[in-house]
């Protein structure tokens, strides 16, 4: 376990925005952490992310209990996060978004040879085929410029790496490239947590399930456990839709 939070809650003055979520995360595993618009997806990834702080509960990194004091000690603990926006320039090149904030230095000057070798080298080792990294990020397709951003992360050392929705704006196609490439993350022995609201995109690469609902977890799930019938299920109310429709039917 390289990740883990037990009992988490935030609290942003009167609202109550995430109270009791426990989930783990396993060096070489996939934890998908699914939930509508204001499920809490969004609190949870910034406390992991140490952007925010937890108010309750307890988060540890490699069993011991930590406090992130903000992304740059999450950085340092080895846990990276790839927001949907990706932070990256689109008139720039692939390789300079690769190493954009931290360049590789020849004495004092940018080592521009060593920097777009090295993008080229990480990019095929994890199987991404670009055509040119002198080409500008912006011409790549979205689950292009994903792949570059989870390459980057795994490139600068991320033993833990926090997907943001990777796959919700892209078409079918475009989103199994970017589901590859987490499987290939997770075979390179990361752990991955993938944020969605998708539950078609997370059973094929997940293994385990959190599901989250209002700011509280409903369950983590290993994928023995729960059929992707039944993840659709919970994750589209079906429970509460039976619920009405039996009170329906006695009206």
């Amino acid at each position: 376990m390289i990740l883990e939070t037990r009992g988490i809650g935030k609290r942003f003055g009167s609202v109550l925005a995430l109270r009791d979520v426990s989930m783990g995360v396993r060096a070489g595993e996939v934890t998908c952490v699914l939930g509508d618009n204001g499920a809490g997806k969004s609190t949870l990834i910034k406390i992991l992310a140490g952007v925010h702080q937890h108010d309750a509960g307890t988060l540890l990194v490699d069993g011991r209990e930590v406090r992130l004091t903000g992304p740059r000690d999450a950085l340092d603990r080895g846990i990276a996060t790839v927001y949907q926006d990706l932070a990256m320039i689109p008139l720039m090149s692939v390789w300079r978004n690769f190493f954009l904030g931290s360049e590789p230095r020849k004495g004092l000057a940018f080592d521009v040879a060593r920097a777009r070798r090295v993008a080229r080298e990480e990019l095929k080792a994890m199987g991404i085929d670009i055509r040119d990294v002198d080409q500008p990020v912006g011409t790549l397709s979205g689950g292009e410029r994903q792949s570059v951003a989870i390459a980057r992360a795994v490139h600068f050392g991320a033993r833990v790496l926090i997907l943001d929705e990777p796959t919700s704006a892209l078409g079918v196609k475009q989103a199994g490239v970017v589901l590859r490439y987490i499987a290939r993350a997770r075979d390179r022995g990361l752990g991955v947590v993938f944020i969605t609201h998708n539950p078609h995109h997370a059973y094929p690469v997940g293994d385990r399930f959190l599901l989250l609902n209002r700011g509280a977890g409903m369950g983590e799930y290993g994928k023995a456990d729960i059929t992707p019938q039944e993840l659709t299920s919970l994750m589209s109310g079906g429970a509460e839709l039976e619920e009405l429709a039996h009170e329906l039917r006695r009206e």
